[in-house]
């Protein structure tokens, strides 16, 4: 069997971690997201894959080619919706076809259970149905779906992960798949509703930090840098080469740090936190619940819990991140979400900052003045 994976889009939403990257390249547990989707395909013996991309198409390009599995690329020229997508992969499609989101985590076990049934879509209960397409059940089978609605009627949303036939073209009538399905179910055809075990998907920046909570345990514990005989390490924790772990400091995992870190003496990496490569982070910090991407660097005596900081952005000393909630609009939605801070790429914070609650655009600069950013700093921004 083939499967088809969309990666063509760029993930509004997620901004502004997507304006240098699309949303399936975001790495979790220091991995792209759509590297999890490519092994759960390869664990159920699926070798045929085509992925189509389109927003920042050469960086997935790249990506793919350094892996293992050969991959056929099929590109979106424009993004006119996931049947557009669909449709651009049309001509190498030979028979049945598994049909993924390239930027939802997918466990094997949900892939095996839909995988050898024909018009299947893979299901999953979620507490915030409405950011999702939402689905009514009869006897396993669909009825109806209702593409985020205001008030859902159901906790069952679609993953966008389907098993289909190349009949399933015959419906395609818009630029969505939802509309595809609705017209399928319109004209007599049945699709099964199976339930997955396992899928999360990050509708927003700060759902990064549960599903980087979610995949930290699965990675195999390692030492492949330099530890002081001084650090304590405690529970999962992979270090890669190069990277270097100061005295008297305390790592407690599950815990993932990249290649050529520097991690300072008597500093504090707590639970849930992925560290990248070519991380510096000075004496006397605390990290916990936190995904750092590649080329940061913290300042000393810093505190970063509960936030997402882009690629080589560079907070100075005593920079503190703070959770707590406030209400935020993103993509037309009114949320309250709960989180310390989201930086992206490129961001520069002076000494003594502190970040609460906040998102910050890529390359934005805060100048030292021990100030308090509880709003949102679009992209280039300076604070003075």
């Amino acid at each position: 069997m083939q499967a088809v994976i969309l990666a063509a889009g760029e993930g509004m939403r997620v901004r502004p971690l997507t304006r240098s990257r699309p949303k399936a390249l975001i790495p979790v547990a220091n991995r792209p997201i759509i590297g999890y989707v490519i092994d759960a395909l390869i664990e159920n013996g699926i070798r045929d894959i085509i992925v189509v991309t389109g927003y920042r198409k050469e960086q997935v390009t790249r990506f793919l080619n350094q892996l293992d599995v050969p991959v056929t690329v099929v590109v979106q020229e424009k993004q006119l919706g996931t049947a557009h997508a669909l449709k651009c992969a049309e001509p190498k499609i030979k028979g049945d076809f598994l049909l993924l989101p390239g930027d939802n985590y997918i466990d094997p076990g949900s892939i095996a259970k839909v995988l050898n049934t024909r018009n299947a879509m893979l299901l999953k209960e979620h507490p915030n149905p409405s950011n999702f397409g939402v689905v009514l059940l009869h006897e396993g089978y669909i009825t109806k779906i209702l593409e985020k609605p205001l008030e859902s009627p159901s906790f069952m949303v679609s993953t966008g992960i389907f098993s289909l036939t190349p009949r399933f073209f015959e419906y395609i009538c818009g630029n969505d798949i939802t509309d595809a399905v609705t017209c399928m179910i319109g004209k007599g055809e049945r699709i099964h509703g199976v339930i997955a075990d396992d899928w999360q998907d990050a509708i927003y920046p700060w759902d990064l930090l549960k599903l980087n909570a979610r995949l930290l345990p699965h990675l195999l514990p390692a030492k492949e840098g330099t530890v002081s005989r001084n650090a304590t390490i405690t529970g999962p924790v992979h270090i890669g080469k190069g990277t270097t772990i100061g005295p008297n400091t305390v790592i407690t995992g599950p815990v993932v740090i990249g290649n050529d870190c520097e991690i300072g003496a008597h500093s504090c990496i707590m639970p849930n936190t992925s560290i990248g490569a070519r991380v510096s982070i000075e004496p006397f910090c605390l990290v916990g619940n936190s995904l750092l991407m590649d080329d940061c660097a913290i300042g000393s005596h810093s505190r970063i819990i509960d936030a997402v900081i882009g690629e080589g952005s560079l907070l100075s000393d005593h920079v503190t991140t703070c959770t707590s909630a406030s209400l935020m609009e993103i993509g037309g939605a009114v949320v309250r979400p709960a989180f310390g801070a989201i930086l992206g790429d490129e961001v520069r914070a002076g000494s003594f900052t502190t970040f609460r609650n906040c998102i910050v655009g890529n390359n934005a600069t805060i100048e030292d003045s021990a100030r308090v950013i509880s709003s949102s700093i679009p992209d280039d921004a300076l604070v003075i």
